[in-house]
């Protein structure tokens, strides 16, 4: 039983706790605030994005045996959970979570926690669209929190969106005991594969389901791999190898925010190149840098981008004369408006820069998809 100071400090955090509709407690609350909840915990049924299942922890994105094979920094990257998700179906009235992630920072300068480290839900509504239901604002590593309440009668599907950029060590979903729960196993189609640099990554989305590969994800209803290592988007050969071992619908080589004009005319071809000599049918888009949003005030942006997108333009000529085929190409003035109001720092799109950079994507994305 509380006692009276006890019961009014126990108010005081809920009415300080509470944000949207999510109210988060910390271990020594549990006892006395959640329901009788059935706990699942997602690695029995399965994570969708996951490339590889012979990883060092499960929500990894590279392989154990990438360790000393890639660069260091884009191995200490591929343990951030960015990009996957994991669905279920329940007619549950409110939606727990039960989660530990690897670091303790959790939010960056420029990216909110909810981004960095939270976990994203969107509910199936009745005409087929995935739509947002809700966020978590993660103050620890350890969160133990009801993401939703107060849901309408009815059974519906769910997918969680996992951490951009922190890893994920454990996940479980509760709901009250006595409501239904059924999991649903990772799709098994192709999924769109993407290699690329920070934003893709998802820098600085305020949230997990926000970044482009995600958004796109639900518009084309195809699971999505994100291979977007932070400032390291290199098109490295030791990446390229790992790429082809993905039997992907769509490559997605998105690098040239992370490259210079020099080391795209080196390492373009060669990377088609390994990926045809393994997959010699799988489409290939390959993407320009978005243009940096003070581009107009800034010569030495300007150049930058004029030397990259020339690099990256002739390495594309050169191969459609090669005879490659299934080869694409994306220009980086559709990334981005022309309003420049769609970027956190210049650089890193905000939400409305990824809804945009969705929008250019998607119809070449459905193109490649329909002559593949």
């Amino acid at each position: 039983m509380f006692s009276t100071l006890d019961r009014r400090r126990f108010l005081s955090l809920a009415a300080t706790s509470t944000l949207a509709g999510i109210t988060q407690w910390s271990r020594a609350d549990e006892t006395a605030t959640e329901p009788v909840l059935d706990w699942y915990d997602v690695q029995d049924w399965g994570v969708e994005g996951r490339g590889w299942d012979d990883t060092s922890k499960y929500f990894d994105r590279l392989p154990a045996r990438a360790e000393g094979v890639v660069r260091d920094a884009v191995w200490g990257l591929s343990r951030h959970s960015a990009g996957m998700l994991v669905r279920f179906l329940t007619d549950a009235p409110e939606i727990w979570a039960d989660y530990t992630v690897t670091s303790d920072r959790l939010a960056m300068p420029h990216m909110p926690a909810t981004g960095v480290s939270g976990l994203d839900l969107y509910a199936l509504d009745d005409e087929g669209n995935w739509r947002w239901l809700s966020v978590v604002q993660p103050k620890a590593q350890y969160t133990k929190t009801a993401i939703v309440s107060g849901l309408p009668e009815g059974e519906r599907n769910y997918e969680v969106y996992l951490p951009l950029y922190n890893g994920t060590e454990s996940l479980k979903i509760g709901v009250p005991t006595g409501t239904s729960f059924t999991p649903v196993a990772p799709r098994t189609d192709k999924p769109l594969v993407f290699y690329g640099t920070s934003i893709t990554h998802g820098a600085c989305a305020s949230r997990p389901g926000m970044p482009h590969p995600a958004i796109l994800g639900r518009r084309l209803d195809r699971p999505v791999i994100n291979l977007g290592f932070s400032g390291n988007g290199t098109m490295d050969p030791s990446v390229g190898d790992l790429l082809t071992e993905l039997d992907a619908a769509v490559y997605i080589i998105d690098c040239l925010p992370n490259m210079q004009g020099d080391a795209v005319a080196e390492r373009t071809a060669p990377l088609v190149h390994q990926l045809r000599a393994v997959r010699p049918h799988t489409p290939i888009l390959l993407v320009e840098d978005r243009t940096y949003a003070n581009t107009p005030f800034l010569t030495s942006r300007q150049q930058r981008h004029e030397t990259s997108r020339a690099a990256l333009r002739a390495a594309y000529d050169g191969l459609i004369a090669e005879g490659v085929e299934s080869l694409y190409y994306l220009p980086g003035e559709l990334l981005l408006g022309s309003d420049r109001e769609d970027t956190t720092d210049g650089s890193h799109p905000n939400d409305l820069g990824f809804y945009r950079q969705a929008n250019a994507f998607e119809p070449v994305l459905r193109e490649m998809l329909n002559q593949s």
